[in-house]
């Protein structure tokens, strides 16, 4: 196994940050992924487009959840990988493909509505399950095949010592890997963004212009007011998730290769850059969370169902606290 030297790195945050935001990450997109994926699947009679987008996007960031076990265990152990090789391609991989999945899922749900609020008579005939269906198997294919070169890049290898799993690749590929990552940021983050921000600006334009041209009931204004600010907060949400990160690896990927005898700036570039990977990791969580807010029939059918499970809950206590009292007054 190939030994490589590079500059000295500051990370003992790494063995605190990344365990502990990770470890929530993980708590919170398995469960609220998971009540996601029970309310569209199993209380939704009729699979529209929009369930077949917000079922993949529950798919896709539930797998990506499931990747994070192995990171957390190696952060917390300083960065050292004791799963070997094929986990090591394996968990980059999958991390990777099921978060491109999540963004291009959330790319499809904003031209659904973009067409529903924009341009209603056409929606009828773009916004059908099979459109749905098609874009949705595109989707998983595209961010699959993009992801693939993953398998040949990350790999183990040794730092002063360690076995460690490379995030992207080792010191000694930058210079091959950086066209790739270009690629990635270009193809699995721009064109994506710039669609979603387009999508939702003329979205939020759209309703404003509604809004100042119409008479409205104060029962119709109040919900045009909820849809203006539930399109802001995802907008920011996707924003403030996904800009940060994707600057912070670009900006670390030139300086890995252009830049690489600067210690301190790939110090400074480094740290900004792991300290940004927790933030786009909870985009996973505010997936279903807007969902929830923004939808009153699932709200109410999560609320219920927790109810009912709380109500069959009681009785066994009751039971077991009767006996227990029965017990001690015996």
């Amino acid at each position: 196994m190939e030994d490589f030297h590079i500059c000295p790195v500051t990370n003992y945050y790494k063995k605190y940050l990344l365990p502990v935001s990770y470890s929530l990450v993980f708590v919170l997109g398995l469960a609220l992924n998971a009540a996601l994926l029970w309310c569209v699947c199993c209380r939704t009679r009729r699979w529209s487009s929009t369930v077949i987008y917000l079922t993949n996007l529950a798919v896709a960031d539930l797998l990506y959840v499931l990747a994070l076990p192995p990171l957390i265990i190696s952060n917390a152990m300083g960065s050292l990988w004791p799963f070997g090789n094929i986990i090591c391609k394996s968990v980059r991989f999958f991390f990777f493909v099921n978060l491109h999945c999540s963004m291009m899922f959330l790319t499809c749900v904003s031209v659904h509505r973009f067409l529903g609020v924009c341009f209603p008579i056409a929606a009828v005939r773009l916004r059908t399950r099979r459109l749905a269906l098609f874009a949705s198997g595109s989707v998983w294919i595209l961010a699959t095949a993009e992801i693939l070169p993953t398998l040949v890049f990350a790999h183990t290898g040794v730092i002063n010592n360690m076995t460690v799993c490379f995030e992207m690749t080792n010191p000694g590929q930058f210079r091959v890997y950086f066209p790739y990552g270009l690629f990635l940021a270009i193809v699995g983050f721009l064109i994506p963004f710039l669609v979603v921000i387009t999508c939702y600006c003329s979205m939020i334009s759209a309703l404003y212009c509604r809004a100042a041209d119409s008479i409205s009931t104060g029962r119709t204004a109040r919900m045009r007011n909820k849809s203006l600010y539930t399109l802001l907060v995802v907008l920011l949400m996707f924003v403030v998730c996904f800009v940060p990160y994707h600057i912070a690896r670009t900006v670390y990927l030139f300086v890995r290769v252009y830049m690489p005898a600067d210690c301190h700036l790939l110090n400074v570039v480094m740290i900004s850059f792991k300290v940004w990977k927790p933030v786009v990791s909870f985009n996973c969580c505010a997936n279903p969370l807007l969902y929830f807010l923004g939808c009153n029939r699932h709200r109410q059918q999560l609320r219920a169902w927790l109810w009912r499970r709380r109500k069959r809950v009681q009785p066994t206590v009751s039971v077991v606290d009767a006996g227990s009292t029965n017990r001690s007054g015996g």
